[in-house]
């Protein structure tokens, strides 16, 4: 009953997010596109539920051949923006709203078991890690909150987390571009700092 009211809840916010935001996606894009900066879309292998990959959408941010973020990729990261495409990720049921943020594929051989209960339900676009502090946020307190979404995992809980979003995005409360630009790099990265604070 519970999955099946998630479910709901994604197929219908993910289809009214797009529609609502349809105008402010695609000003993002043309201004991307007219930058001349590759493509628009940046594609990049995550883990989803269960340990199985899938590839995660986003606005680009920054040049394909590397470098930090362009102006208006960080202002893509500060207000959010470039996750608006992982909708398209809700509607095809490789992530769910609300949950635990999806980690790239190559720091799953070091997770230890107990964060890897992280994966027992579907990556989300915000979680309870991102209305408590975001970025600003150790590493090891974000699986924490991720972990505790999963033991407390409800339809209302969702409802609760979505609420509480929309106030931290547009306030860009505990945004920091800069944590999260190696995460995005297309290439394999390290574990960042604090990983295995909690191991």
């Amino acid at each position: 009953m519970v999955s099946t009211l998630k479910r709901t809840l994604d197929l219908a916010g993910a289809a009214l997010a797009l529609v609502l935001l349809a105008p402010v996606l695609s000003l993002a894009t043309l201004a991307i596109w007219l930058s001349g900066q590759g493509p628009v879309l940046f594609r990049q292998e995550r883990i989803g539920r269960f340990g199985r990959p899938f590839t995660i959408l986003k606005l680009r941010t920054f040049p394909p051949a590397g470098g930090p973020p362009t102006r208006l990729g960080w202002l893509l990261r500060r207000s959010s923006l470039d996750e608006l495409p992982q909708l398209w990720n809700v509607l095809r049921g490789e992530m769910s709203l609300v949950g635990p943020r999806p980690q790239l594929a190559c720091h799953l051989p070091l997770d230890c078991p107990w964060r890897m209960r992280r994966h027992q339900c579907l990556p989300g676009i915000t979680g309870l890690a991102q209305v408590r502090g975001r970025n600003l946020l150790s590493w090891s307190r974000r699986f924490e909150f991720d972990l505790e979404y999963v033991e407390r995992r409800s339809f209302l809980l969702d409802l609760t987390i979505l609420l509480r979003t929309l106030p931290v995005v547009l306030s860009q409360a505990g945004a920091s571009a800069e944590q999260e630009v190696a995460i995005d790099a297309d290439r394999v990265v390290p574990l960042p700092a604090g990983f295995d604070e909690a191991a």
